[in-house]
């Protein structure tokens, strides 16, 4: 008999604590406002679960922590394997620079906007699409750790521009870049003007970290794959590449009154 998956552990833990504590699917959902169509998945290991939703199991059930620990062991998604040593590095960095040309980055996306931009092209099934959109919005408790990271983001305004999902996931996707950059003073959103016509950044978009410990590293993401950059020159040409870049971008407040306005637009 082959051990189960710690995915499948988790799913079994939530469905015992669940029952014990007296609740059905139905019972459940309203207190943890997740559908007993979500649990259910979660319980048979269908669907990895949010952080989120983890920790609203945890506040209802009373596990003691346990339904967190599982989690903390699933990892990220194994569907990403060059993705996790960057998932490492950004989940504990003290300061990320990130550039992005034609999407928002996934620190800031919403759940709708993420699963958009998954389902498009066909390319994944629909239980990749709902664990890689899980790992993406687990990914965003870097902004809400104890001493989250100076998080400064550069993007071009096709971002904002480009109808993602159409008008109401563009308007709420907006709005909530407007909403963390207002609750996080740390999170410090520019743009590019399309009227600015070539510059750096077209070339593509890349993330440059300042790790806890050790020298700054890079990562491109490129179509289909990611590239960690850690040579010392590489990582300079980088850092001038984002200098480069920042200096084409309106001011902080110019770019969030640009998104607020292109935000109504989408209403």
């Amino acid at each position: 008999m082959s051990r189960p998956t710690t995915l499948e552990l988790f799913g079994s833990e939530l469905r015992r604590a669940r029952t014990a504590a007296g609740f059905s699917l139905e019972g459940l959902s309203p207190l943890v406002q997740y559908s007993p169509s979500t649990i259910a998945k979660v319980e048979t290991a269908a669907r990895r679960p949010r952080l989120d939703f983890v920790r609203r199991c945890e506040k209802v059930l009373h596990t003691d922590g346990l339904l967190l620990r599982i989690h903390a062991t699933i990892g990220p998604d194994a569907g990403l394997p060059w993705y996790r040593e960057w998932f490492a590095i950004e989940s504990t960095a003290l300061a990320l620079r990130w550039f992005e040309l034609s999407i928002v980055p996934g620190l800031l996306q919403t759940e709708e906007y993420a699963r958009t931009l998954l389902r498009a092209g066909g390319l994944l099934d629909k239980t990749q699409i709902e664990e890689q959109v899980t790992t993406r919005l687990d990914r965003q408790a870097v902004l809400t750790r104890d001493q989250p990271p100076h998080f400064a983001v550069v993007i071009d305004e096709r971002v904002i521009r480009q109808p993602v999902g159409g008008p109401r996931v563009m308007a709420e996707q907006l709005r909530h870049l407007l909403a963390v950059c207002d609750a996080q003073p740390r999170v410090r959103i520019q743009v590019v003007p399309i009227a600015t016509g070539a510059y750096a950044g077209l070339n593509g978009p890349f993330v440059i970290a300042i790790p806890a410990e050790g020298d700054e590293v890079a990562f491109r993401d490129n179509q289909g794959k990611g590239e960690l950059v850690e040579e010392p020159g590489e990582v300079a040409a980088m850092r001038q590449l984002w200098e480069s870049v920042k200096g084409e971008a309106l001011s902080y407040q110019q770019s969030i009154e640009l998104i607020g306005e292109v935000a109504e637009s989408w209403s």
